[in-house]
């Protein structure tokens, strides 16, 4: 199977809870992303999990994906070709949680839709992915019918038609929709295939600074680790631009709060894994671990989830209060919704974070959100608000970060 191969891409999952997105995820890469405690009690998932699926060539008209490999080769006996990496991000689809979703797919090349084709179609958790797809500007999407197992021909036929009228006239009308049953492994060769060619590897841009979009962090040291022995802190994301390279001093944004505002946190990389292959450089286009020199204390739990880290002075600024210029999101299942009040509590999504806000000024397509917690990202750049309506938080908003009040430090 050969050593180890940069992944170019990152694929994110969407739709409706229940629809099997991780069942999938599991089929296609052997790797059940849902791995904490609650998630498990609970059956669905909560934090972002993800998981890297190499794709080969086995000889035959459809490509493999790691999940369909026994022992290291091709359902046929032979040697598989390694064709390319993707690194898949498996996301929530349960109403508030829908928040985490927007956040991880900031860094998406691509996106995995997957479907009930026991259920009407569309479900509402799957026209808030969609639509957080089109703002974020994903244009690289493959439909999985899972479920087919459990329905007759007729009906699923009927369900392939109802996502066809759901795609009819967006961006997304002639995205292949390949019938599976994740659960016994059914088609998982022919969804492999659609989705590297349906998405293109990243165009890495090398020359510029390092950026990481951090969506995970963590303490990797078993309760009871004595101290000569503890590991520092790891970052878990997908490096935007740039080379990560082993000792390469670092800055994470929006950093530690203190009395002042917020200071920004500097540390080196100690090593650098990909999907269990440990190397001494990180490059754009998949999702990466990076062990840093932190006391792990300030990783774990996902700690520092959201920030940005990279070379130091180059990172964008850190906000406690944005003002976005606001539209309303395209084909929403929402209606009669009220105009945004000072005092309304919402979600904001913006770059890889999603922290909890108050509105404090609304005017002439303007709303200033003062955050409850900073967030690291460009002026200019897309910011998603999930509002609490019917007693239920949904996608309702996207808009331009114009400006706001920036970090202290």
């Amino acid at each position: 199977m050969g050593g180890f191969v940069y992944p170019d891409a990152v694929v994110t999952t969407a739709g409706h809870v229940d629809h099997g997105k991780t069942q999938t995820t599991y089929a296609l890469t052997g790797v059940w992303a849902m791995r904490h405690s609650e998630e498990m009690k609970r059956a669905m998932t909560i934090k972002l999990g993800y998981a890297q699926m190499g794709i080969y060539d086995c000889g035959e008209e459809y490509y493999y994906p790691d999940g369909m490999l026994r022992n290291g080769r091709c359902p046929n006996g032979s040697e598989p070709r390694l064709i390319r990496r993707i690194s898949i991000l498996d996301v929530p689809g349960h109403e508030v949680l829908v928040a985490t979703m927007v956040s991880g797919a900031a860094v998406v090349d691509g996106a995995l839709l997957v479907v009930d084709a026991s259920q009407p179609a569309p479900q509402p958790q799957t026209v808030e992915h969609f639509a957080v797809l089109d703002i974020i500007g994903v244009r690289n999407v493959v439909v999985a019918q899972n479920k087919i197992d459990l329905v007759t021909k007729e009906k699923a036929v009927e369900n392939y038609r109802q996502v066809r009228r759901f795609l009819a006239g967006t961006w997304a009308e002639r995205a292949k929709i390949v019938p599976i049953s994740a659960l016994h492994r059914v088609n998982i060769d022919v969804l492999a295939t659609h989705m590297a060619k349906a998405v293109p590897p990243r165009e890495a841009e090398l020359g510029k600074p390092a950026r990481l979009s951090v969506l995970r962090s963590f303490n990797v040291n078993p309760p009871g680790t004595p101290p000569d022995k503890l590991k520092g802190g790891v970052l878990g994301g997908t490096l935007l631009q740039g080379v990560l390279r082993v000792g390469d001093e670092i800055e994470i944004r929006p950093g530690l709060k203190t009395d002042r505002g917020y200071r920004p946190i500097l540390t080196r990389v100690l090593s650098i894994e990909y999907g269990g292959y440990r190397i001494e450089e990180a490059r754009p286009g998949g999702l990466v671990g990076i062990m840093t020199g932190l006391d792990p204390a300030l990783t774990k739990a996902d700690a520092l989830a959201g920030t940005i880290a990279g070379k130091p002075g180059t990172l964008p600024p850190a906000w406690t209060a944005i003002e976005v210029e606001v539209r309303a999101i395209p084909r929403s299942l929402v209606t009669g919704l009220e105009q945004f009040k000072p005092g309304e509590v919402v979600l904001v999504a913006a770059g890889p974070a999603t922290t909890f806000g108050v509105v404090q000024a609304v005017g002439r397509g303007l709303v200033t959100i003062v955050l409850k917690k900073a967030v690291c990202a460009e002026q200019g750049s897309k910011a998603v608000i999930i509002r609490q309506t019917k007693n239920r938080w949904v996608v309702t908003n996207y808009g331009i970060i114009k400006g706001g009040k920036a970090v202290l430090e």
